[in-house]
């Protein structure tokens, strides 16, 4: 990889030297290379999203990744050639096939380090001292190099160097940072900009937010040092003043064994699973780039250097505690629940509280480098918190970026338990009207809508998805409560953080300019009409549409040549009983208070409707689980719509289509609860025993079609 200057303007007090480095990495595969138009980001569709498909090899090929090893050459050439000049900003020439209208993404330099026993990585004294990049003695600007090739293909990515022996105070720093936003916002108003920082880095972000709450920025911190003065490095300064000079070149090979480097070196290779022939060779090359970096890093690293940087910190956290009144950007928090260095989850919490904007993502089994951690994607996090847009507000449906094959996969892994547990019949139907298993009868070319009714909470929907995604290699989109994108109050409803996967798949908020533009990318959408009041549905209403009177869609779908396919999924009540409803909250006290906070706080809908459909208080019922049964699901005939957009044009003709799409998934839910009766493997126990018998990657079967 060869990183070059980026072309700046010139008015920075501070110069953006035309300096050439180059770094040698592993080289990457065809496909990570490929460049990719703004028109198609990340599919071979000739529209932006165009069916969303999935190539179906893709899924079972690990995406390639740059590992630390790359990082130790990468920083070493840096630190070593380094021209000892002030901070300067450089673009790494892999993130240059950013999409049309990327935003601008700032990566300010951090100090990771002290990672658990559990990491590959953690050179803990360089790197709690050092307060740049992972190994933090260079400053390198490296510190997402594990995370270049993804966000190259979403951001335009500034990574901003600070050469070891440079002494610019905080504050310039943050002046110089400021400038460049400035510069950047003033040449492209109408995007957002992007700070993203580890440990020190995320205190430069919120320093630099709070002096221009005017600009749209959107902050990524992880770990940020606000919380230096608990910090374990407090006790080294007197250690340091005292040190003698020749104990200096062994100290960072002193602190990485004191701090487990090595144990946790051996432990992360031996869980990797592989052969234990590559299992040594890997540890062998790990451990070689290791200790060569730490032999450069002992060259060059000084007292003095160390001393300035703890310095730095402290100046740092007081800074940025001083100022977060005024910061007022969006911002997404990073904790580690392993951070050995700082009290990363304790700090995470108190920002989160402190900050307007403020979300939280927490990751129990991480160190204080979480950038480096190979299990980590920040792209991913930053997608599933929804924090990904390219204008002042977010567009759900064009912000979205399709996820990557590595994403799909793990996704599909991380749900197959819905296989067992739900074990999902599928049956579709021909435009003849003959009822088939599988999916051969929905339409693979978009646009196409599914309606169909709500199960309690939605369980209905992650099965289907997720069957969809493995048979026919379509993304479906679902169009969901806007409860799921916006935060609401303290300890009122779930966390955001639950419908992470949600939002990653491509969900969108409930509204007629969503499902327009969706259409008009031909996506295959999922629309529940009757929405919360039947997803929150009272005992006794399993399976009862209370769907609006007049027909919402229908005219849309046809504007736009759409397919539109009812459905039915059953099985419910096979799997959880309601014990209390919504009749019952309302006569306690205390939970019908809950709901009317919870209700006050969220985006009305239908606020113009009367009846049923127009309840949409949002609560939380309470059920109680039963021994899981079997979800089936059959789709209706397609209603073909290509075509008909004038005569659909008319309300009464549009509106004899809607009572033929509801009359249609009321008899596909007549279908499924007549027929799962003669399922003889519709409990779990039974079809826990035919896998038993004929292995744990067979097809269950299920009653026979008509």
């Amino acid at each position: 990889m060869t990183i070059t200057g980026a072309t700046l303007p010139s008015m920075y007090p501070i110069p953006m030297v035309k300096h050439t480095t180059t770094v040698r990495f592993k080289p990457l595969s065809a496909a990570r290379q490929s460049v990719v138009s703004p028109e198609q980001p990340l599919t071979q569709n000739k529209n932006f999203e165009a069916d969303l498909t999935v190539n179906r090899a893709h899924l079972q090929t690990e995406v390639e990744r740059l590992s630390l090893t790359d990082y130790f050459e990468g920083s070493r050439d840096l630190l070593m050639k380094s021209d000892g000049g002030p901070p300067r900003w450089f673009s790494p020439l892999e993130c240059s096939s950013h999409l049309k209208n990327s935003p601008l993404l700032l990566s300010l330099p951090g100090f990771p380090s002290n990672s658990s026993s559990k990491e590959k990585f953690s050179i803990k004294f360089i790197a709690e001292c050092q307060n740049l990049d992972f190994a933090g003695v260079d400053g390198t600007g490296l510190s997402l190099l594990l995370h270049h090739q993804r966000l190259g293909e979403m951001f335009d990515i500034w990574c901003l160097h600070i050469p070891t022996t440079d002494r610019t105070p905080f504050t310039d720093l943050v002046k110089l940072i400021e400038r460049t936003i400035r510069s950047e916002n003033d040449q492209f108003p109408d995007r957002p900009i992007y700070l993203v920082g580890e440990s020190f880095g995320g205190c430069l972000a919120l320093a630099v937010a709070a002096r221009i709450p005017h600009i749209d920025l959107v902050l990524v911190l992880a770990n940020p040092a606000t919380s230096f003065e608990k910090s374990q490095l407090q006790p080294l300064v007197p250690i340091l003043k005292i040190m003698p000079d020749h104990i200096r070149p062994g100290l960072p090979y002193f602190m990485s064994l004191i701090t487990g480097l090595p144990s946790g070196m051996l432990t992360s290779t031996a869980k990797k699973g592989l052969p234990s022939q590559q299992t040594i060779t890997d540890l062998s090359e790990d451990v070689a780039s290791l200790f060569s970096y730490l032999s450069d890093v002992g060259d060059v690293l000084t007292v003095e250097t160390v001393l300035w940087k703890l310095k730095m910190l402290e100046s740092a956290c007081a800074l940025s505690n001083s100022c977060l009144h005024s910061v007022s950007a969006q911002t997404l928090i990073l904790s580690s629940g392993n951070d050995q260095l700082l009290p990363s989850l304790q700090e995470g919490e108190r920002l989160h509280k402190t900050l307007p904007k403020c979300h939280i993502r927490t990751f129990s089994d991480s160190g204080h480098a979480l950038f480096l951690e190979e299990t980590f994607d920040l792209v991913t996090v930053i997608k599933g918190a929804g924090f990904y847009r390219r204008a002042k507000h977010t567009d759900y449906a064009s912000d979205f970026v399709p996820p990557s094959s590595h994403e799909i996969k793990d996704i599909l892994e991380s749900s197959r338990w819905l296989d067992v547990v739900a074990s999902p019949v599928l049956l579709s139907t021909l435009e003849d009207g003959k009822i088939v298993r599988g999916l051969s009868g929905v339409p693979s070319e978009g646009p196409v809508l599914f309606v169909g009714c709500h199960n309690m909470l939605g369980f209905e929907a992650a099965p289907m998805i997720r069957r969809f995604l493995i048979e026919k290699n379509i993304i479906i989109r679902g169009v969901a409560h806007p409860m799921l994108f916006m935060k609401l109050k303290e300890d009122e409803m779930p966390d955001l953080a639950i419908y992470d996967v949600t939002r990653l798949m491509g969900a969108v908020p409930v509204s007629p300019f969503n499902l327009y533009k969706l259409f008009s990318l031909k996506s295959h959408v999922l629309l529940y009409p009757g929405g919360v009041r039947e997803a929150l549905h009272r005992k006794g209403e399993e399976y009862k549409l209370f769907w609006p009177e007049q027909s919402e869609f229908v005219r849309m779908a046809a504007r736009f040549g759409a397919t539109v396919i009812p459905f039915g999924a059953v099985g419910e009540d096979d799997y959880a009983q309601l014990v209390l409803d919504y009749e019952d909250q309302m006569k306690i006290p205390l939970m019908k208070d809950y709901v009317k906070r919870t209700t006050d706080d969220s985006i009305k809908l239908r606020n113009d409707m009367k009846g049923e459909v127009a309840n949409q208080d949002l609560h939380m019922p309470v059920i109680l689980p039963k021994i899981p049964g079997r979800y089936y699901y059959l789709f209706g005939k397609p209603i073909k719509t290509e075509g008909r957009s004038e005569e659909l044009r008319s309300k009464e003709r549009a509106h004899q289509v809607y009572l033929e799409v509801k009359g249609e998934v009321e008899k596909c839910l007549n279908y499924c609860k007549t027929k799962r009766e003669n399922d003889p493997y519709r409990n779990i126990i039974s079809r826990l025993m035919y896998l038993a018998v004929h292995g744990f990657d067979s097809q269950v079967p299920a009653f026979d079609l008509d």
